[in-house]
């Protein structure tokens, strides 16, 4: 400590000044010193040494603490609305059938997945003749001619469409999968012999790769037929799916609980036994359904299902569907009261289908055009809104 020697440096500094006071004092008796005076002086003197020789301290003014600026917070635009064309009838409205944005922004534009404008092109075939294609001695209905049959695959073709199989329309309906941008599901309904495929699909499966999908009926019966159809499914190229079990009594609102579950659920049973294999597909015979079949199909685990009404083209998150009956096509059932687009899509009968190729192509074209009219907003509300819990879309 500075000071702790204070005392004794006070009693050598008051002594020292007594023995000099002494020498220059005469000899006569001196007056009595002040000692409290003379204690004052010594400490001050004392103080002002140990002041001189203490470093002085300089106190910096405390440091300021940076003030963070909030960052701005981003309003999210207003999502475009959905693509709509005239090139469909009036009465036939796109359907969504996702109804959370993000899984769907995030799919449309995963570089990864199908390019937006990516159409799908169902083909309803019943029979194709070789000669006339009115019905023939046994009753059985060919709704085309050889010719035309071979025309509409060649049109198909040099139109950039490509055949896929139902389990890629499903991935591509259901996640945007990627699958060619111009596809067709070549749709075959109702039993047929092995000679059937050979004499009309097996060329095109076998030049271009098409596999072709069968609408099985899965009643219990001609073992012939059977065995025939599972040596196709086992050759990989004859796609097989449910068209109910007894097939020829539609399913209608007069229909049992107990009927329509057995033309959704026999299929199951049947063609696990004989094609080793279940469907995912259900093509409801006469392309007749009811709120309650759809409802019984989606228990089953069906994940599509097909009519005959002739609506338009199916791109992701969009289905052609009718909200109430057309006089003008009166045998078409309205599809949107059943609740469930990926349950009842649309088919092109293979008569007219040629008619229809470009409807379907241009369509494609004006989706992929108003995509990317609308890419830019789309991208800038999925970063916004949905990127901090879905994730950012990687962008090539």
């Amino acid at each position: 400590m500075i000071f702790s020697h204070f005392p004794t440096r006070i009693f050598l500094t008051l002594g020292l000044l007594t023995v000099f006071l002494s020498a220059c004092q005469p000899a006569a008796t001196p007056p009595p010193l002040d000692q409290a005076a003379l204690m004052t002086a010594a400490v001050a003197t004392v103080y002002a040494e140990a002041a001189a020789s203490t470093p002085t301290q300089t106190i910096s003014p405390p440091t300021a603490t940076p003030t963070l600026e909030p960052t701005p917070l981003r309003t999210p635009p207003a999502l475009p609305d959905g693509f709509t064309t005239s090139l469909l009838n009036p009465g036939d409205i796109p359907s969504a059938y996702i109804q959370d944005a993000c899984q769907v922004l995030k799919a449309k534009w995963d570089p990864s997945r199908a390019e937006p404008g990516t159409v799908i092109m169902p083909i309803m075939f019943h029979g194709i003749a070789q000669g006339e294609t009115n019905p023939g001695a046994t009753g059985v209905y060919h709704d085309m001619s050889m010719d035309d049959f071979h025309r509409l695959m060649k049109d198909l073709h040099d139109q950039g469409f490509e055949a896929i199989t139902m389990q890629q329309a499903a991935d591509f309906l259901y996640t945007n999968a990627k699958i060619p941008k111009r596809s067709v599901l070549l749709i075959v309904d109702d039993r047929k012999f092995r000679q059937s495929f050979d004499d009309t699909f097996r060329e095109y499966y076998e030049k271009w790769g098409w596999k072709v999908i069968n609408s099985y009926i899965t009643l219990d019966e001609r073992p012939d037929l059977w065995q025939q159809n599972a040596e196709l499914e086992a050759e990989g190229w004859v796609d097989h799916q449910a068209h109910g079990y007894i097939h020829n009594e539609n399913i209608t609102a007069n229909s049992s609980e107990d009927y329509m579950r057995q033309e959704l659920g026999k299929p199951f049973e049947m063609m696990q036994k004989y094609f080793n294999k279940t469907p995912i597909a259900y093509i409801w015979p006469g392309g007749s359904f009811t709120l309650r079949g759809v409802q019984i199909a989606r228990e089953f685990n069906y994940q599509l299902g097909f009519t005959v009404n002739p609506r338009g083209p199916l791109l992701f998150n969009w289905i052609p569907q009718a909200q109430a009956s057309d006089p003008m096509r009166p045998s078409y059932i309205p599809e949107s009261p059943a609740g469930d687009p990926l349950l009842t899509l649309p088919r092109y009968w293979s008569p007219d289908a040629r008619n229809y190729i470009d409807t379907v192509r241009n369509i494609g074209k004006e989706a992929a055009a108003y995509a990317e009219s609308v890419r830019a907003t789309e991208l800038e509300y999925y970063d916004i809104v949905c990127a901090p819990t879905h994730g950012a879309i990687a962008v090539p």
